[in-house]
Protein backbone atom coordinates (compact mmCIF):
# COMPACT_ATOMS: atom_id res chain seq x y z
CA UNK A 1 0.00 0.00 0.00
CA UNK A 2 1.42 3.37 -1.06
CA UNK A 3 1.85 5.87 1.75
CA UNK A 4 0.53 9.34 1.03
CA UNK A 5 3.06 12.13 1.64
CA UNK A 6 2.44 15.78 2.45
CA UNK A 7 3.75 16.69 -1.01
CA UNK A 8 1.04 14.50 -2.55
CA UNK A 9 -1.65 16.69 -0.93
CA UNK A 10 -1.04 19.76 -3.16
CA UNK A 11 -0.42 22.02 -0.19
CA UNK A 12 0.85 25.61 -0.36
CA UNK A 13 4.66 25.86 -0.58
CA UNK A 14 4.76 27.97 2.58
CA UNK A 15 2.79 25.31 4.44
CA UNK A 16 5.03 22.51 3.18
CA UNK A 17 8.12 24.43 4.32
CA UNK A 18 6.76 24.81 7.84
CA UNK A 19 5.71 21.14 7.94
CA UNK A 20 9.26 20.15 6.99
CA UNK A 21 10.75 22.63 9.46
CA UNK A 22 8.72 21.09 12.27
CA UNK A 23 10.17 17.70 11.41
CA UNK A 24 7.03 16.05 10.04
CA UNK A 25 8.59 13.62 7.55
CA UNK A 26 5.37 11.78 6.68
CA UNK A 27 1.73 12.07 7.79
CA UNK A 28 0.60 10.19 10.87
CA UNK A 29 -2.30 7.73 10.30
CA UNK A 30 -4.94 10.28 11.33
CA UNK A 31 -3.35 12.96 9.12
CA UNK A 32 -3.04 10.64 6.13
CA UNK A 33 -6.76 9.77 6.27
CA UNK A 34 -8.27 13.04 7.47
CA UNK A 35 -6.42 15.74 5.51
CA UNK A 36 -7.43 14.60 1.97
CA UNK A 37 -11.09 14.26 3.04
CA UNK A 38 -11.03 17.69 4.66
CA UNK A 39 -9.42 19.25 1.59
CA UNK A 40 -12.14 17.63 -0.53
CA UNK A 41 -14.78 19.51 1.47
CA UNK A 42 -16.20 16.75 3.69
CA UNK A 43 -17.27 17.08 7.29
CA UNK A 44 -15.14 14.79 9.45
CA UNK A 45 -15.67 12.79 12.59
CA UNK A 46 -12.28 11.44 13.70
CA UNK A 47 -11.30 9.11 16.50
CA UNK A 48 -7.73 9.64 17.65
CA UNK A 49 -5.90 9.79 20.95
CA UNK A 50 -3.94 12.80 22.17
CA UNK A 51 -0.42 12.77 20.74
CA UNK A 52 -1.36 11.27 17.34
CA UNK A 53 -1.07 14.51 15.37
CA UNK A 54 -4.76 15.35 15.22
CA UNK A 55 -4.17 19.11 15.60
CA UNK A 56 -2.29 19.13 12.30
CA UNK A 57 -4.98 16.84 10.84
CA UNK A 58 -7.50 19.69 11.02
CA UNK A 59 -5.06 22.62 11.17
CA UNK A 60 -3.40 21.91 7.81
CA UNK A 61 -6.66 21.88 5.75
CA UNK A 62 -7.81 25.09 7.45
CA UNK A 63 -4.48 26.85 6.78
CA UNK A 64 -4.52 25.62 3.18
CA UNK A 65 -7.86 27.23 2.40
CA UNK A 66 -8.32 30.39 4.45
CA UNK A 67 -7.20 33.81 3.27
CA UNK A 68 -5.37 35.96 5.82
CA UNK A 69 -7.08 39.20 6.78
CA UNK A 70 -10.64 38.15 5.93
CA UNK A 71 -12.12 38.19 9.47
CA UNK A 72 -12.73 35.03 11.53
CA UNK A 73 -12.83 32.07 9.16
CA UNK A 74 -12.19 29.15 11.54
CA UNK A 75 -13.30 28.40 15.10
CA UNK A 76 -11.76 25.64 17.23
CA UNK A 77 -13.55 24.70 20.46
CA UNK A 78 -11.46 23.00 23.19
CA UNK A 79 -12.39 21.77 26.68
CA UNK A 80 -9.63 23.50 28.65
CA UNK A 81 -7.49 26.59 28.67
CA UNK A 82 -4.29 24.51 28.47
CA UNK A 83 -5.46 22.67 25.35
CA UNK A 84 -6.69 25.89 23.70
CA UNK A 85 -3.28 27.51 24.16
CA UNK A 86 -1.53 24.38 22.92
CA UNK A 87 -3.72 24.06 19.80
CA UNK A 88 -3.40 27.76 18.97
CA UNK A 89 0.38 27.49 19.29
CA UNK A 90 0.56 24.45 17.03
CA UNK A 91 -1.59 25.99 14.28
CA UNK A 92 0.29 29.30 14.57
CA UNK A 93 3.57 27.46 14.15
CA UNK A 94 2.34 25.66 11.03
CA UNK A 95 0.96 28.87 9.51
CA UNK A 96 3.87 31.16 10.35
CA UNK A 97 4.75 31.86 6.69
CA UNK A 98 1.11 32.53 5.76
CA UNK A 99 0.66 35.58 8.02
CA UNK A 100 -2.41 34.00 9.56
CA UNK A 101 -3.61 35.63 12.79
CA UNK A 102 -4.62 33.19 15.55
CA UNK A 103 -5.98 33.97 19.01
CA UNK A 104 -6.75 31.68 21.97
CA UNK A 105 -9.64 32.91 24.16
CA UNK A 106 -10.35 31.35 27.55
CA UNK A 107 -11.58 32.15 31.02
CA UNK A 108 -9.06 33.36 33.56
CA UNK A 109 -7.49 35.87 31.20
CA UNK A 110 -8.75 39.46 31.05
CA UNK A 111 -11.55 39.63 28.51
CA UNK A 112 -10.56 43.24 27.71
CA UNK A 113 -7.18 42.02 26.42
CA UNK A 114 -8.95 39.51 24.19
CA UNK A 115 -11.42 42.13 22.93
CA UNK A 116 -8.58 44.46 21.92
CA UNK A 117 -6.91 41.62 19.99
CA UNK A 118 -10.18 40.70 18.29
CA UNK A 119 -10.71 44.26 17.15
CA UNK A 120 -7.36 44.14 15.32
CA UNK A 121 -8.68 41.23 13.25
CA UNK A 122 -8.24 37.48 13.77
CA UNK A 123 -8.43 34.69 11.18
CA UNK A 124 -8.62 31.65 13.51
CA UNK A 125 -10.04 31.63 17.04
CA UNK A 126 -9.33 28.79 19.46
CA UNK A 127 -11.33 28.92 22.66
CA UNK A 128 -13.10 27.26 25.55
CA UNK A 129 -16.93 27.05 25.41
CA UNK A 130 -17.70 29.44 28.27
CA UNK A 131 -15.46 32.27 27.10
CA UNK A 132 -16.54 31.83 23.45
CA UNK A 133 -20.18 32.22 24.47
CA UNK A 134 -19.27 35.31 26.47
CA UNK A 135 -17.70 36.91 23.39
CA UNK A 136 -20.59 35.85 21.15
CA UNK A 137 -23.11 37.37 23.55
CA UNK A 138 -21.09 40.61 23.67
CA UNK A 139 -20.80 40.70 19.89
CA UNK A 140 -17.00 40.79 20.08
CA UNK A 141 -16.75 37.60 17.99
CA UNK A 142 -18.63 37.66 14.68
CA UNK A 143 -19.11 34.38 12.82
CA UNK A 144 -20.59 35.69 9.55
CA UNK A 145 -17.47 34.74 7.52
CA UNK A 146 -16.88 31.40 9.27
CA UNK A 147 -15.96 28.47 7.00
CA UNK A 148 -14.64 25.91 9.52
CA UNK A 149 -15.66 24.72 12.99
CA UNK A 150 -13.62 22.18 14.96
CA UNK A 151 -14.72 20.37 18.11
CA UNK A 152 -11.49 19.10 19.66
CA UNK A 153 -11.58 16.45 22.42
CA UNK A 154 -15.37 16.27 22.02
CA UNK A 155 -15.76 13.42 24.51
CA UNK A 156 -13.93 15.45 27.16
CA UNK A 157 -16.23 18.45 26.59
CA UNK A 158 -19.32 16.28 26.96
CA UNK A 159 -17.93 14.67 30.12
CA UNK A 160 -17.34 18.16 31.54
CA UNK A 161 -20.97 19.17 30.93
CA UNK A 162 -20.37 21.54 28.01
CA UNK A 163 -23.05 20.07 25.73
CA UNK A 164 -25.51 23.02 26.09
CA UNK A 165 -22.70 25.52 25.43
CA UNK A 166 -21.50 23.59 22.37
CA UNK A 167 -25.03 23.36 20.99
CA UNK A 168 -25.50 27.11 21.45
CA UNK A 169 -22.18 27.92 19.75
CA UNK A 170 -22.90 25.63 16.79
CA UNK A 171 -26.39 27.05 16.39
CA UNK A 172 -24.81 30.52 15.93
CA UNK A 173 -22.44 29.31 13.18
CA UNK A 174 -23.33 29.66 9.49
CA UNK A 175 -25.05 26.65 7.98
CA UNK A 176 -22.66 26.58 5.03
CA UNK A 177 -19.45 25.46 6.71
CA UNK A 178 -17.21 22.47 7.21
CA UNK A 179 -17.29 20.85 10.65
CA UNK A 180 -14.56 18.64 12.07
CA UNK A 181 -15.07 16.66 15.27
CA UNK A 182 -12.17 14.85 16.93
CA UNK A 183 -12.47 12.64 19.98
CA UNK A 184 -10.53 9.92 21.79
CA UNK A 185 -13.70 7.82 21.69
CA UNK A 186 -16.69 7.92 19.36
CA UNK A 187 -19.38 6.90 21.81
CA UNK A 188 -23.10 7.23 21.23
CA UNK A 189 -23.30 10.73 22.75
CA UNK A 190 -20.43 12.00 20.58
CA UNK A 191 -21.95 10.52 17.41
CA UNK A 192 -25.33 12.01 18.32
CA UNK A 193 -23.74 15.45 18.59
CA UNK A 194 -22.05 14.94 15.21
CA UNK A 195 -25.23 13.86 13.48
CA UNK A 196 -27.06 16.89 14.87
CA UNK A 197 -24.64 19.50 13.52
CA UNK A 198 -22.72 17.86 10.66
CA UNK A 199 -23.55 17.08 7.02
CA UNK A 200 -22.92 13.40 6.17
CA UNK A 201 -19.63 13.30 8.09
CA UNK A 202 -16.87 10.96 6.97
CA UNK A 203 -15.79 8.70 9.84
CA UNK A 204 -12.04 8.33 10.36
CA UNK A 205 -11.13 5.82 13.04
CA UNK A 206 -7.52 5.08 13.87
CA UNK A 207 -7.19 1.59 15.24
CA UNK A 208 -5.56 1.52 18.64
CA UNK A 209 -4.38 -2.02 19.38
CA UNK A 210 -3.86 -1.09 23.01
CA UNK A 211 -5.85 1.53 24.86
CA UNK A 212 -2.90 2.10 27.15
CA UNK A 213 0.53 3.29 26.06
CA UNK A 214 2.77 0.29 25.19
CA UNK A 215 5.85 1.90 26.75
CA UNK A 216 4.08 2.46 30.06
CA UNK A 217 4.71 -0.20 32.68
CA UNK A 218 1.56 -0.76 34.73
CA UNK A 219 1.35 -2.34 38.17
CA UNK A 220 -0.60 -2.02 41.40
CA UNK A 221 -0.13 -2.41 45.13
CA UNK A 222 -2.87 -3.57 47.44
CA UNK A 223 -2.80 -1.16 50.36
CA UNK A 224 -5.06 -0.33 53.28
CA UNK A 225 -6.52 3.15 52.86
CA UNK A 226 -4.93 4.70 55.94
CA UNK A 227 -1.46 3.58 54.80
CA UNK A 228 -1.62 4.73 51.17
CA UNK A 229 0.61 7.75 51.74
CA UNK A 230 3.27 5.64 53.45
CA UNK A 231 3.07 3.09 50.64
CA UNK A 232 3.44 5.71 47.88
CA UNK A 233 6.41 7.32 49.63
CA UNK A 234 8.04 3.90 49.99
CA UNK A 235 7.54 3.26 46.27
CA UNK A 236 8.94 6.70 45.38
CA UNK A 237 11.98 6.08 47.55
CA UNK A 238 12.79 2.94 45.56
CA UNK A 239 11.79 4.00 42.03
CA UNK A 240 13.10 7.59 42.29
CA UNK A 241 10.65 9.13 39.78
CA UNK A 242 11.92 12.21 37.94
CA UNK A 243 8.51 13.89 37.63
CA UNK A 244 5.28 12.45 39.03
CA UNK A 245 1.61 13.18 38.41
CA UNK A 246 -0.58 11.94 41.29
CA UNK A 247 -4.36 11.62 40.88
CA UNK A 248 -6.89 11.93 43.70
CA UNK A 249 -10.65 11.60 43.43
CA UNK A 250 -11.61 14.82 45.25
CA UNK A 251 -10.34 18.38 45.63
CA UNK A 252 -10.19 17.88 49.39
CA UNK A 253 -8.06 14.78 48.88
CA UNK A 254 -5.71 16.73 46.60
CA UNK A 255 -5.18 19.44 49.21
CA UNK A 256 -4.66 16.97 52.06
CA UNK A 257 -2.20 14.78 50.15
CA UNK A 258 -0.18 17.77 48.96
CA UNK A 259 0.20 19.10 52.50
CA UNK A 260 1.25 15.68 53.81
CA UNK A 261 3.83 15.25 51.04
CA UNK A 262 5.27 18.71 51.71
CA UNK A 263 5.58 17.91 55.42
CA UNK A 264 7.60 14.83 54.47
CA UNK A 265 10.04 16.94 52.48
CA UNK A 266 8.75 16.39 48.93
CA UNK A 267 8.58 19.20 46.34
CA UNK A 268 4.84 18.87 45.73
CA UNK A 269 2.04 21.19 44.59
CA UNK A 270 -1.63 20.76 43.75
CA UNK A 271 -4.06 21.50 40.93
CA UNK A 272 -7.85 21.43 41.21
CA UNK A 273 -10.99 23.17 40.02
CA UNK A 274 -11.29 25.67 42.89
CA UNK A 275 -8.08 27.43 41.86
CA UNK A 276 -8.07 30.66 39.87
CA UNK A 277 -6.47 30.69 36.43
CA UNK A 278 -3.55 32.70 37.79
CA UNK A 279 -2.95 30.07 40.49
CA UNK A 280 -3.12 27.28 37.90
CA UNK A 281 -0.65 29.07 35.63
CA UNK A 282 1.76 29.62 38.52
CA UNK A 283 1.64 25.94 39.54
CA UNK A 284 2.11 24.71 35.97
CA UNK A 285 5.05 27.03 35.39
CA UNK A 286 6.77 25.70 38.54
CA UNK A 287 6.01 22.15 37.44
CA UNK A 288 7.40 22.66 33.93
CA UNK A 289 10.55 24.31 35.30
CA UNK A 290 11.22 21.42 37.67
CA UNK A 291 10.66 23.38 40.89
CA UNK A 292 7.80 20.98 41.60
CA UNK A 293 8.54 17.27 41.19
CA UNK A 294 5.13 15.96 42.23
CA UNK A 295 1.87 17.44 40.92
CA UNK A 296 -1.26 16.26 42.74
CA UNK A 297 -4.47 16.78 40.75
CA UNK A 298 -8.06 15.76 40.19
CA UNK A 299 -9.10 14.28 36.84
CA UNK A 300 -11.00 17.43 35.87
CA UNK A 301 -8.12 19.76 36.71
CA UNK A 302 -5.62 17.63 34.78
CA UNK A 303 -7.63 17.53 31.55
CA UNK A 304 -5.85 19.30 28.74
CA UNK A 305 -2.46 19.18 30.47
CA UNK A 306 0.39 18.38 28.10
CA UNK A 307 3.50 18.10 30.25
CA UNK A 308 6.53 16.41 28.77
CA UNK A 309 8.68 13.86 30.59
CA UNK A 310 6.26 12.73 33.30
CA UNK A 311 8.06 9.56 34.40
CA UNK A 312 5.40 8.26 36.82
CA UNK A 313 1.63 8.49 37.16
CA UNK A 314 0.24 7.46 40.54
CA UNK A 315 -3.42 6.58 40.92
CA UNK A 316 -3.57 7.42 44.62
CA UNK A 317 -7.32 6.89 44.32
CA UNK A 318 -8.34 4.27 41.77
CA UNK A 319 -10.41 5.98 39.01
CA UNK A 320 -14.15 5.44 39.08
CA UNK A 321 -14.42 4.53 35.39
CA UNK A 322 -12.09 2.60 33.05
CA UNK A 323 -11.72 5.46 30.56
CA UNK A 324 -10.50 7.61 33.43
CA UNK A 325 -7.68 5.14 33.98
CA UNK A 326 -6.72 5.30 30.30
CA UNK A 327 -6.69 9.11 30.30
CA UNK A 328 -4.64 9.27 33.49
CA UNK A 329 -1.85 6.90 32.56
CA UNK A 330 -1.68 8.39 29.06
CA UNK A 331 0.18 11.28 30.69
CA UNK A 332 3.36 9.18 30.80
CA UNK A 333 5.17 6.97 28.28
CA UNK A 334 4.92 9.62 25.54
CA UNK A 335 7.05 10.39 22.53
CA UNK A 336 8.96 7.11 22.66
CA UNK A 337 9.85 7.44 26.34
CA UNK A 338 9.16 4.78 28.91
CA UNK A 339 6.81 5.51 31.79
CA UNK A 340 5.39 3.89 34.89
CA UNK A 341 1.77 3.86 36.09
CA UNK A 342 1.22 2.83 39.72
CA UNK A 343 -2.25 2.22 41.16
CA UNK A 344 -2.93 1.93 44.89
CA UNK A 345 -5.83 -0.48 45.35
CA UNK A 346 -7.70 -0.78 48.62
CA UNK A 347 -8.74 -4.31 49.63
CA UNK A 348 -12.39 -3.79 48.71
CA UNK A 349 -11.57 -2.21 45.32
CA UNK A 350 -10.38 -5.33 43.53
CA UNK A 351 -13.62 -5.42 41.52
CA UNK A 352 -12.90 -1.93 40.12
CA UNK A 353 -9.42 -3.10 39.17
CA UNK A 354 -10.83 -6.10 37.28
CA UNK A 355 -13.23 -3.82 35.36
CA UNK A 356 -10.27 -1.67 34.28
CA UNK A 357 -8.29 -4.77 33.23
CA UNK A 358 -11.16 -5.99 31.07
CA UNK A 359 -11.50 -2.55 29.50
CA UNK A 360 -7.83 -2.22 28.53
CA UNK A 361 -7.51 -5.88 27.59
CA UNK A 362 -4.53 -6.73 29.78
CA UNK A 363 -3.63 -7.73 33.30
CA UNK A 364 -2.14 -5.13 35.62
CA UNK A 365 0.60 -6.85 37.58
CA UNK A 366 0.45 -6.86 41.36
CA UNK A 367 3.62 -5.98 43.24
CA UNK A 368 4.61 -6.37 46.86
CA UNK A 369 5.52 -3.20 48.68
CA UNK A 370 9.33 -2.85 48.96
CA UNK A 371 10.77 -3.83 52.33
CA UNK A 372 12.36 -1.22 54.58
CA UNK A 373 15.80 -2.79 54.06
CA UNK A 374 15.38 -2.71 50.29
CA UNK A 375 14.24 0.93 50.46
CA UNK A 376 17.20 1.99 52.58
CA UNK A 377 19.69 0.06 50.43
CA UNK A 378 18.27 1.55 47.24
CA UNK A 379 18.50 5.05 48.66
CA UNK A 380 22.07 4.45 49.78
CA UNK A 381 23.02 3.15 46.34
CA UNK A 382 21.61 6.31 44.75
CA UNK A 383 23.64 8.48 47.12
CA UNK A 384 26.85 6.57 46.41
CA UNK A 385 26.17 6.88 42.68
CA UNK A 386 25.76 10.67 42.99
CA UNK A 387 29.00 11.04 44.99
CA UNK A 388 30.97 8.81 42.62
CA UNK A 389 29.71 10.81 39.63
CA UNK A 390 30.99 14.04 41.22
CA UNK A 391 34.35 12.41 41.98
CA UNK A 392 34.62 11.18 38.39
CA UNK A 393 33.83 14.62 36.95
CA UNK A 394 36.28 16.40 39.25
CA UNK A 395 36.19 20.21 39.35
CA UNK A 396 35.56 20.44 43.11
CA UNK A 397 38.89 22.07 44.09
CA UNK A 398 37.21 25.07 45.72
CA UNK A 399 35.64 22.76 48.31
CA UNK A 400 38.87 21.04 49.40
CA UNK A 401 40.04 23.81 51.81
CA UNK A 402 36.63 23.72 53.48
CA UNK A 403 36.82 19.94 53.73
CA UNK A 404 40.20 20.16 55.44
CA UNK A 405 38.85 22.71 57.93
CA UNK A 406 35.98 20.35 58.81
CA UNK A 407 38.38 17.42 59.24
CA UNK A 408 40.57 19.45 61.60
CA UNK A 409 37.77 19.56 64.18
CA UNK A 410 35.56 16.56 63.36
CA UNK A 411 35.71 12.85 62.73
CA UNK A 412 35.97 12.06 58.98
CA UNK A 413 33.08 9.58 59.08
CA UNK A 414 30.83 12.12 60.83
CA UNK A 415 31.69 14.81 58.28
CA UNK A 416 30.92 12.53 55.35
CA UNK A 417 27.70 11.28 56.96
CA UNK A 418 26.53 14.87 57.51
CA UNK A 419 27.33 15.77 53.88
CA UNK A 420 25.40 12.73 52.64
CA UNK A 421 22.40 13.77 54.72
CA UNK A 422 22.39 17.14 52.95
CA UNK A 423 22.62 15.46 49.54
CA UNK A 424 19.83 13.05 50.48
CA UNK A 425 16.93 15.35 49.70
CA UNK A 426 17.47 17.32 52.90
CA UNK A 427 15.75 14.77 55.02
CA UNK A 428 12.88 13.23 53.05
CA UNK A 429 11.46 10.68 55.44
CA UNK A 430 11.96 6.98 54.79
CA UNK A 431 8.74 5.18 55.64
CA UNK A 432 9.46 2.64 58.39
CA UNK A 433 6.01 1.08 58.50
CA UNK A 434 6.12 -2.71 58.30
CA UNK A 435 4.60 -3.72 54.93
CA UNK A 436 2.85 -6.63 56.60
CA UNK A 437 0.83 -4.15 58.65
CA UNK A 438 -0.23 -2.08 55.66
CA UNK A 439 -2.88 -4.64 54.79
CA UNK A 440 -5.26 -4.95 57.69
CA UNK A 441 -8.66 -6.56 57.66
CA UNK A 442 -10.82 -3.48 57.12
CA UNK A 443 -13.50 -2.56 54.64
CA UNK A 444 -15.20 0.58 53.34
CA UNK A 445 -18.95 0.14 53.60
CA UNK A 446 -21.58 2.32 51.95
CA UNK A 447 -24.78 3.68 53.47
CA UNK A 448 -27.73 5.07 51.46
CA UNK A 449 -27.81 8.16 53.69
CA UNK A 450 -25.93 11.43 53.46
CA UNK A 451 -26.00 15.15 54.12
CA UNK A 452 -29.51 15.53 52.71
CA UNK A 453 -30.75 13.09 55.34
CA UNK A 454 -28.98 14.99 58.13
CA UNK A 455 -26.06 12.59 58.52
CA UNK A 456 -22.69 13.94 59.65
CA UNK A 457 -19.51 12.22 60.97
CA UNK A 458 -20.20 12.53 64.68
CA UNK A 459 -23.73 11.17 64.29
CA UNK A 460 -22.45 8.24 62.23
CA UNK A 461 -19.80 7.35 64.82
CA UNK A 462 -22.43 7.54 67.57
CA UNK A 463 -24.67 5.16 65.64
CA UNK A 464 -21.81 2.69 65.11
CA UNK A 465 -20.72 2.67 68.75
CA UNK A 466 -24.32 2.54 70.09
CA UNK A 467 -25.65 -0.22 67.83
CA UNK A 468 -22.58 -2.42 67.20
CA UNK A 469 -19.58 -3.77 69.08
CA UNK A 470 -17.26 -1.49 67.09
CA UNK A 471 -15.36 1.02 69.23
CA UNK A 472 -14.78 4.61 68.17
CA UNK A 473 -11.03 4.02 67.73
CA UNK A 474 -11.82 1.24 65.23
CA UNK A 475 -13.72 3.61 62.93
CA UNK A 476 -11.47 4.81 60.12
CA UNK A 477 -12.07 7.24 57.26
CA UNK A 478 -15.54 8.72 56.83
CA UNK A 479 -16.87 10.35 53.65
CA UNK A 480 -20.36 11.86 53.61
CA UNK A 481 -21.90 12.94 50.29
CA UNK A 482 -25.36 14.18 49.37
CA UNK A 483 -27.28 10.90 49.52
CA UNK A 484 -24.61 8.37 50.43
CA UNK A 485 -21.79 7.85 52.91
CA UNK A 486 -18.71 5.65 53.24
CA UNK A 487 -17.12 4.54 56.48
CA UNK A 488 -14.11 2.33 57.19
CA UNK A 489 -14.70 -0.41 59.79
CA UNK A 490 -13.11 -3.79 60.70
CA UNK A 491 -13.82 -6.41 58.03
CA UNK A 492 -15.06 -8.86 60.66
CA UNK A 493 -17.81 -6.41 61.69
CA UNK A 494 -19.30 -5.69 58.26
CA UNK A 495 -22.25 -8.08 58.65
CA UNK A 496 -22.91 -6.84 62.18
CA UNK A 497 -22.84 -3.24 60.94
CA UNK A 498 -25.33 -3.87 58.13
CA UNK A 499 -27.63 -5.91 60.38
CA UNK A 500 -27.64 -3.04 62.90
CA UNK A 501 -28.36 -0.52 60.17
CA UNK A 502 -31.26 -2.58 58.77
CA UNK A 503 -32.77 -2.93 62.26
CA UNK A 504 -32.31 0.79 62.89
CA UNK A 505 -33.94 1.74 59.58
CA UNK A 506 -36.92 -0.58 60.19
CA UNK A 507 -37.40 0.92 63.65
CA UNK A 508 -37.11 4.46 62.31
CA UNK A 509 -39.71 3.79 59.62
CA UNK A 510 -42.11 2.17 62.09
CA UNK A 511 -41.70 5.20 64.33
CA UNK A 512 -42.38 7.56 61.45
CA UNK A 513 -45.52 5.63 60.46
CA UNK A 514 -46.71 5.61 64.07
CA UNK A 515 -46.28 9.38 64.36
CA UNK A 516 -48.10 9.88 61.07
CA UNK A 517 -51.00 7.65 62.28
CA UNK A 518 -51.21 9.58 65.57
CA UNK A 519 -51.39 12.90 63.72
CA UNK A 520 -54.22 11.58 61.53
CA UNK A 521 -56.17 10.45 64.61
CA UNK A 522 -55.70 13.82 66.26
CA UNK A 523 -56.86 15.53 63.10
CA UNK A 524 -60.01 13.40 63.06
Amino acid sequence: MTTLTFKDMSLKPELLRMIAKKGFEEPSPIQEQAIPLALAGYDLMGQAQTGTGKTAAFGIPILQNIIAGQHCQALVVCPTRELAVQVAGEISSLGRLLNVRILPVYGGQSIDIQIRALRRGIDIIVGTPGRLLDHLNRGTIILDDLHYVVLDEADEMLDMGFLPDIQKILSLCPGQRQTFLFSATLGEDVRRLGSEFMQDPQIVEIETPELTVPLTEQHYYEVKRKHKLEAMCRIMAVEQPVVSLVFCRTKKGVDQLTRRLERKGYAADNLHGDMSQRERDFVMERFRRGNVKILVATDLAARGLDVEEVSHVFNYDIPEDPDGYVHRIGRTGRAGRTGTAVTLVEPDQKHQLHIIERHIGKKIQRRVLPSLNHTVENRQDKLLEQVNQVIARGNYDIYEPLALRLLDHNDAVQVLAAALKIVDGEGQEIEVLDPDNILEDTAHVELPLGKQQGLYPRRLVEFITNYTSIQARQVGDIEIHGNSSYVEIPMACVDEFYDAFIRYEKGRRRGARSKQHSRKQQAN
